[in-house]
């Protein structure tokens, strides 16, 4: 119990041996008024949604609360109109 811990940082654990930093997250669609969020554009949402199915959540996408709720609105319809599977990779992604 009497064990002293080693503050040296030779074993990790401190904020200056990080090798990648991540970059400042911002919403596209804020960034580009152009860009508009729809259930038939497959591509873009393929970007908010994991390999699994799942949709990607704020933190990993870096969109707005506002664009998040309506890419999630719009991958919600694209799953019910059958443009994207709800689970996993579809039949022709095999």
């Amino acid at each position: 119990m009497s064990e002293e811990r080693n503050t040296s940082g030779s074993e990790g654990g401190e904020r200056g041996d990080r090798k990648y930093f991540a970059k400042p997250k911002f919403c596209q669609f804020c960034a580009d008024k152009t860009l508009t969020i729809d259930y038939k554009k497959i591509d873009l949402l393929r970007k908010y949604v994991t390999e699994e199915g799942s949709i990607r959540p704020r933190r990993q996408t870096g969109a707005c609360a506002r664009h998040q709720r309506a890419v999630a609105a719009a991958v919600k319809q694209a799953r019910h109109v059958a443009l994207l599977p709800f689970h996993g990779r579809s039949a022709d992604d095999r």
